[in-house]
C-alpha cells in the first residue's frame, strides 16, 4: 500500500493524536487542518469526533470548514468521519440547536433504553456490515469482530443513498455509513486495536 497524504480536521475538541498515530502507522502523512486555507493537496479528509455537537458545528461555521466539507463530500472525494464525525453529516441533533451539515437525511437522537442498559453505550460491540464478504470494507473483517464505542446519541436515517452498518444495544442502531467515497463510523477504529487498523487500511486502499 502506497503512502497517502491526509488532512485531519481540528475543530478544537477532537482527540486527534490517536487518530493521527493510527494513520501514520499505516504509512500515511497527515496534515492538521483548522481552517479552509490550510487544506492543501490531500487525498482524503479524516474527521475525528469528540465533544459536543454545537461546539463542533459552531467552530466549523466560524472557520468556514462547514462549506469546505460539504463541497468535498459532494464532489465525491474520500472522507472518513468518526463518532461525532458521523453525526454532523446529518440534518440535526437532539444534543444541540445548530443544524448539521445536512449532507444526508436524518437526525441524531439520544438513546432511549430500559434501565438495565447504561448510557453512554461504552465498550466493545459487534458490527453487522450488511455487505457481501468480498466488499472492500470487509477485507479481513467479519461479522464477529468487535469495535470500541463511546456515545449517548445515535443516528436515525432512512436515506436510501446510504449503505448502513448496524450494531445492537437494546435495539439496532446505525453504527456506520458509506455513500460512495464518504465513509463514517459511530465506533472508534483508532481505539479498536487490529480490527480498527484493518478498517482504516481498507479505506486507504480504496482511495483511487
Amino acid at each position: 500500500m502506497r503512502s497517502r497524504k491526509l488532512a485531519v480536521i481540528d475543530y478544537g475538541t477532537g482527540n486527534l493524536r490517536s487518530v493521527i498515530k493510527a494513520f501514520e502507522y499505516l504509512g500515511s502523512t497527515v496534515d492538521i487542518v483548522n481552517k479552509p486555507q490550510d487544506l492543501g493537496a490531500v487525498e482524503a479528509i479524516i474527521f475525528p469526533g469528540q465533544g459536543s455537537y454545537d461546539q463542533c458545528m459552531g467552530q466549523l461555521q466560524r472557520t468556514g470548514l462547514d462549506e469546505t466539507l460539504k463541497t468535498w463530500i459532494r464532489n465525491d472525494l474520500p472522507f472518513f468521519g468518526i463518532c461525532l464525525g458521523l453525526q454532523v453529516l446529518f440534518e440535526s441533533s437532539e444534543e444541540g440547536q445548530l443544524p448539521g451539515l445536512g449532507l444526508f437525511e436524518g437526525q441524531v437522537v439520544r438513546f432511549r433504553l430500559n434501565s438495565e442498559l447504561k448510557i453512554p453505550h461504552m465498550g466493545w460491540n459487534r458490527v453487522c456490515w450488511n455487505l457481501p464478504s468480498d466488499y472492500w470494507v470487509r477485507k479481513n473483517l467479519d461479522e464477529q469482530d468487535q469495535f470500541y464505542f463511546v456515545h449517548s446519541y445515535r443516528v436515525e436515517t432512512s436515506d436510501q443513498r446510504l449503505i448502513k452498518f448496524q450494531t445492537h444495544y437494546g435495539q439496532f442502531f446505525t453504527s456506520g455509513i458509506i455513500s460512495s467515497n464518504c465513509m463514517a463510523t459511530q465506533f472508534h477504529p483508532e481505539k479498536s486495536q487490529t480490527k480498527g487498523l484493518q478498517l482504516y487500511r481498507n479505506f486507504l486502499e480504496n482511495i483511487g
